[in-house]
This record gives C-alpha cells, structure tokens and sequence, in this order.
C-alpha cells in the first residue's frame, strides 16, 4: 500500500499529480490540498484539516465527495499535515508520499521536514518523501544505500540533520567521501552528481536528509 498526501503548498509547486496515481494508492488530502485533489479529478479517501482555507462553498463538496472528513479546531497542537501523516503511518503503508509540502510559508515547509526527520527517529519502517515539481526529500537513518541516476533528478545534496553524520562515504559520485563527518550547518555536500548508473551512500550515526533536485 502506498500513501500519497496532498497538502495546501503553492499549485505552481505540484508535480503532475495523475503522473503519480495509480490503483495501489490512497489518497489523502490536507486543507486545501483536499481541493486541489478533487479539480484533479482524483478522489481523496480521506481528508484532514481546519479548513480555513477553503470557503464553504468548497467544504461542502469536500464533505460531499470525500469518504472520511476529519475536521479540526485552528487552534491545536498538530499542523493538519502533522495529523495526516500520523493517520497515514497508523495504516503501516510501504511508502508514504507527500505533495504540496514546499514553497508559500516557510514555517509550514520547515515543519514538513520535521516530519521527515520523525521517521528515524520514531524507527519508521516505512519510506517517506517529500516531492514537488523540482526536489524529492528523503531522510535516512544510518546503514548503507543505493542511489539510482535520475536525468530529470540529476543534482544529489546530502545534509546533516542532526549535530554530525558520521564516517559518510559516497562510492559512484563526482565528488567522493571516505567517512566524513558532516556537521550541522555544513554545505558541503550540495550539488552533487552519479557519473555512473548508480551510486552508494553509507554512514555510521546521525541523520541524514538527501534531496534531488533539477534546475
């Protein structure tokens, strides 16, 4: 089973969103992301949020086409992404997609990476990434990974998300690492790329964020 949420980030941001449907997935919308779902002609199974970005003209059709509406106070501790993906980790799904998560405020995009970093933390079995029209986000515990090249994805970036990764190697890059200790903060590791069909990345401890990305 695999999960794709739909959040209120900018339309200019989306992917093509029927590019990346198919029968296996369940649809989930966040707010206005409920919205875009439905002027896509893609259903939504369940949908989340305070919904005080849609008029209500728009929440009555949610409430008409959408199976489960989950309608919450504005003034709670969760962002509405925050209680999708914790509904959508509660269905023990093989991957968790999530769309509409970047651009407009940077406070919401901030605390959708936090989310990101939850998975290793929480030891999350489940794959979880970020997309929109030009980046997917990925956060990795430590252990050993195979990267595939992407000609639409080329550009490969790697960020600490915790105080240091350590002893990070990248075998099959243009710029090699033979365990580095990545710091907080550090840029070091941007805009890199696969010179061949594949690549691998390995590091000890910490947490790591990869993002792909094209121009």
């Amino acid at each position: 089973m695999i999960i794709h949420i739909v959040g209120g980030g900018p339309l200019t941001e989306l992917p093509s969103l029927h590019n990346w449907n198919s029968p296996e997935i369940i649809w989930v919308g966040v707010d206005r992301g409920v919205y875009t779902l439905m002027k896509q002609s893609i259903s939504p199974k369940v949908a989340f949020g305070d919904f005080d970005s849609v008029s209500k003209e728009e929440f009555e059709e949610i409430k008409h086409n959408v199976e489960q509406v989950y309608r919450y106070h504005p003034e709670k501790d969760e962002t509405d992404m925050e209680l999708a993906y914790t509904w959508a980790i509660e269905q023990s799904p093989n991957k968790i997609r999530i769309f509409g998560a970047t651009g407009g405020r940077m406070d919401h995009f901030i605390a959708n990476i936090q989310l990101l970093i939850r998975k290793v933390t929480n030891k999350i079995s489940c794959n979880v990434e970020i997309v929109d029209s030009k980046n997917t986000l990925v956060v990795f515990p430590p252990g050993e990974y195979t990267v595939d090249i992407e000609q639409e994805k080329r550009y490969i970036s790697f960020f600490s998300m915790s105080e240091k990764v350590e002893n990070l190697s990248l075998l099959g890059f243009k710029y090699e690492l033979n365990r580095h200790s990545l710091q907080l903060g550090s840029t070091l590791c941007i805009s890199n790329e696969l010179i061949q069909s594949s690549g691998t990345f390995s590091f000890t401890s910490g947490i790591l964020l990869m993002v792909r990305s094209t121009d």
